[in-house]
């Protein structure tokens, strides 16, 4: 692995934030899911070999550009789907407590 190599998947990495972001506008979980799953590969590919290879001053600061972008389509995509988990995380703790009560009195809703 060379700089153009490692440079060519965090482009990858970026194209993929990009379509999850755009899965996040159009609320499709699934392909969030599925998006960051391949992405999460990228990174790890990344993780193994990085480290091995010196990167010239023009691939770092292209790297340093592209992290950039990176998290601020991270940025946005928790914006988009953090609202929607703390309704669903009250919701698990609302379901919780009913299921305590339930279980020690016999009551419920």
């Amino acid at each position: 692995m060379n700089g153009d190599h490692v440079i060519a998947i965090y482009e990858s990495i970026a194209g993929l934030t990009d379509e999850m972001l755009a899965a996040a506008r159009a609320s499709d979980w699934e392909l969030l899911a599925s998006l960051e799953t391949r992405c999460g590969k990228h990174i790890a590919t990344l993780k193994d070999f990085e480290d091995t290879v010196t990167l010239s001053e023009q691939h770092r600061n292209r790297k340093i550009d592209i992290i950039r972008k990176i998290l601020e389509d991270d940025r946005d995509i928790r914006n988009l789907t953090e609202p929607g988990l703390r309704r669903l995380s009250a919701l698990i703790q609302s379901n919780q407590t009913e299921q305590k009560l339930i279980n020690t009195y016999g009551i419920g809703s």
